[in-house]
């Protein structure tokens, strides 16, 4: 018996402890470095964009093709980039933060895993096909999508729909975890915020995620059964496009933010040495924010039309937002105050990510104002405003998460040197691409155009070399992390010296298993 036992502690040898594994701490890494792998690619199309746009006149790729760089660029970024590696922080550290040996549904765990290198194969595959790929931005809007898309739809709806499928099996798995493995002791007010956030994110992404199945099967009986539900001409509606669409994708971009907050609400408190401010309102904010996501989708629609109590619902709903993201702010704000702070790089990348992500709100506040979002709508300005969201916010908190458990996981201490060059050039680089997008967006210079008049060059120039900048300092992240694995400077259990919770109980790296037997109650304290 015990012989039997002993042989599953141990890692199996070669592909097959990948391809078979069911423990979390493996599917947590492969997600990773899936999502790193498609933050690469994803920013290698961003890259050709900004090639092409460096000066005004078609310098290197056909409008074409370059549209299908910017669909291409959105999607992998946002279902290939962010999400996953979200899921790979849950996936490592859920479990050790509640005090759990492992995730409750681990094979389910598995396969949501292994479905999404084929879904983007399938995704990328698309681009040498006839036709070439989605050309019609990553909101894929009908009839563009349906009526007037390239052959090659059909295989994007297939893998949307299996990602879809990862989705809600990762989401349906971080909840049986949260609700059923919980140590004795760590009650639901006892939990890291970052189990709080994906919590309430893992009940949007059920929510959500069958509503953009629903649409993508829609556009494909559109295209290939002879039905009408985007198509005027058949009594359709190309808007009701947009409502399913939205329904599903201003829940996603707060899907996208919430585990953020969670993150930075775990190293906040840490480098400042103090606990979380306000911890009980974090929790009732994030959840405000999760219910507030349903009832404003049409504010991405003002220009398409709705009657004056539509936009003013609209408007007021999206402006109500603000009031506990501003809450969080503030609460992070006076956890750092009188705090004794250090500034490693997880600290770095989580105090860019308070300022600019407050920025990004102000800017989401202006488009909210009805009147004025005609003037801003597909300009610029909604670009910059939510790449200061997406980049500064949900990239910079992984980047956070990865320097402050990096440790935890590799059993050794990063290069911190490497890594605040590592910050600073990505801090440089990200304002320098996307401030100057704001000027261009209010001087009028519209989205998703290859070619541009004259007046705007400047301001593309300057984002064209912070977005080089940006780009090729990931790769300094890279061999950070490379580095960090292969040796150096050994962690302690604890690493960092403010960090309190379960997961800093456990050594460095973390064993293969943990938590066989639920930790002491003792360890378990208040956020």
């Amino acid at each position: 018996m015990s012989a039997a036992h002993d042989h599953h502690h141990g890692p199996a040898k070669g592909i097959s402890r990948w391809l078979f594994t069911t423990n979390h701490k493996d599917i947590g890494s492969m997600y990773l470095w899936f999502s790193f792998a498609m933050f690469l690619l994803g920013g290698t199309f961003a890259l050709v964009i900004r090639a092409e746009l460096f000066q005004p006149g078609l310098q290197f790729v056909d409008p074409l093709f370059f549209n299908q760089m910017t669909t291409m660029h959105g999607l992998i970024m946002v279902f290939g980039a962010v999400m996953p590696a979200f899921v790979g922080m849950a996936n490592w550290m859920i479990p050790l933060m509640i005090g759990a040996p492992d995730m409750a549904l681990p094979r389910m765990n598995n396969w949501s895993f292994w479905i999404l290198p084929f879904a983007f194969a399938m995704m990328v595959s698309t681009l040498f096909m006839e036709g070439g790929g989605p050309n019609f931005g990553w909101t894929f809007y009908a009839p563009l999508s349906t009526t007037y898309g390239p052959p090659s739809t059909t295989f994007f709806i297939f893998a949307v729909h299996i990602l879809g499928a990862s989705s809600i099996m990762g989401a349906i798995n971080v909840i049986a975890t949260i609700l059923n493995m919980r140590a004795p002791g760590m009650t639901l007010m006892k939990m890291p915020l970052f189990v709080w956030t994906w919590l309430i994110t893992a009940y949007l992404l059920i929510a959500v995620m069958p509503v953009l199945a629903g649409v993508v099967t829609m556009m494909l009986f559109d295209i290939h059964f002879g039905t009408a539900f985007f198509d005027a001409a058949g009594g359709g509606d190309p808007v009701l496009f947009q409502h399913l669409f939205w329904f599903f994708g201003h829940p996603e971009v707060y899907i996208m933010i919430l585990p953020a907050f969670g993150i930075v609400s775990a190293i906040i408190p840490t480098f400042a040495r103090k606990r979380l401010f306000g911890y009980d309102s974090m929790v009732y904010a994030t959840a405000s924010i999760a219910f507030l996501s349903f009832i404003v989708w049409a504010h991405h629609m003002f220009t398409v039309g709705m009657p004056l109590a539509g936009q003013l619902f609209f408007m007021y709903a999206t402006m109500l937002i603000a009031v506990p993201t501003g809450v969080k702010v503030f609460n992070w704000v006076a956890t750092m105050f009188r705090g004794s702070m250090t500034f490693e790089t997880p600290m770095l990348f989580a105090i860019a990510f308070v300022v600019l992500f407050t920025i990004g709100g102000f800017t989401g506040v202006m488009l909210a104002i009805t009147p004025v979002d005609f003037q801003y709508h597909d300009t610029y300005f909604v670009v910059a405003h939510f790449h200061y969201v997406l980049v500064p916010g949900a990239v910079f908190s992984l980047m956070a998460a990865t320097y402050y458990w990096l440790p935890k996981w590799t059993g050794y201490m990063y290069d911190e040197n490497l890594g605040k060059l590592h910050f600073w050039l990505s801090f440089v680089g990200v304002n320098l691409l996307f401030f100057p997008q704001h000027f261009l967006g209010l001087a009028g210079m519209p989205r998703r155009i290859p070619d541009y008049a004259l007046q705007f060059a400047d301001f593309n120039w300057i984002s064209s070399v912070g977005g080089f900048l940006f780009g090729f300092s990931q790769l300094i992240l890279l061999f950070v992390v490379i580095k960090c694995i292969r040796g150096g400077k050994k962690a302690t259990a604890q690493v960092w010296e403010g960090a309190q919770g379960l997961e800093w109980t456990v050594a460095s790296p973390a064993p293969y298993h943990t938590f066989e037997t639920p930790p002491d109650p003792a360890l378990i304290k208040a956020q």
